[in-house]
């Protein structure tokens, strides 16, 4: 088959939009709702969840690097365990993160259409969450530079939000908050530091 100007493909994508789908695809409504179920279940000493959990994940990012370094695949990383263990593994992998995603974004949904019931009380969560479904499929079925502006102006939302709770958070803490002074007590008032025991850090 010929080649020619309207026969290939072009990238609908820039390195900016890639920058913000990585950074905005770990920050989704789960996070925000997840992280009070942790921090209910561990106490103050969630941080140290939050820590482990990151050490783990860097090690595992930096091991699937090398495997793509030394061993460049099209497959993802389901390639990478099909190689070592076996089409099997491959296969399983494969559609085990398949299912994963299938669920993560029907949480998601759920979890964005409560966050948003704070404000729209009078919508029944089921409909906001089916909204929140439709506009994630039209977004993902429409173009692939419409997809990368949507992904790269809420993603922003995403992280401004984060970086406005972190700032907020640290002003009420140190008492820079008006008609608060600093207050550490959350720390060890309600159980202590552990109030669930220190194993809570590992099942939260």
């Amino acid at each position: 088959m010929a080649h020619g100007p309207d026969t290939e493909l072009h990238k609908g994508l820039r390195q900016r939009h890639l920058t913000m789908i990585a950074i905005g695809g770990v920050i989704g409504a789960g996070l925000f709702v997840g992280s009070g179920v942790v921090i209910n279940t561990v106490g103050p000493g969630a941080f140290l969840t939050y820590a482990v959990t990151g050490v783990v994940i860097v090690m595992i990012m930096r091991m699937l690097g090398e495997m793509a370094t030394a061993s460049p695949s099209t497959g993802s990383f389901a390639d990478y365990a099909r190689q070592a263990l076996g089409g099997w593994a491959g296969f399983s992998v494969g559609w085990l993160y398949w299912y994963f995603w299938v669920i993560v974004v029907g949480f998601e949904a759920v979890a964005g259409a409560g966050i948003l019931q704070k404000w729209l009380p009078d919508i029944p969560l089921w409909i906001m969450s089916l909204a929140l479904l439709l506009l994630m499929t039209a977004t993902n079925l429409y173009s692939v530079r419409s997809y990368g502006e949507f992904e790269y102006w809420f993603a922003s939302i995403k992280v401004a939000a984060i970086c406005a709770f972190l700032v907020l958070g640290a002003l009420y803490v140190i008492g820079l908050w008006p008609g608060h002074g600093p207050d550490f007590s959350n720390l060890t008032e309600h159980g202590g530091f552990f109030p669930n025991g220190i194993g809570a850090i590992f099942s939260g």
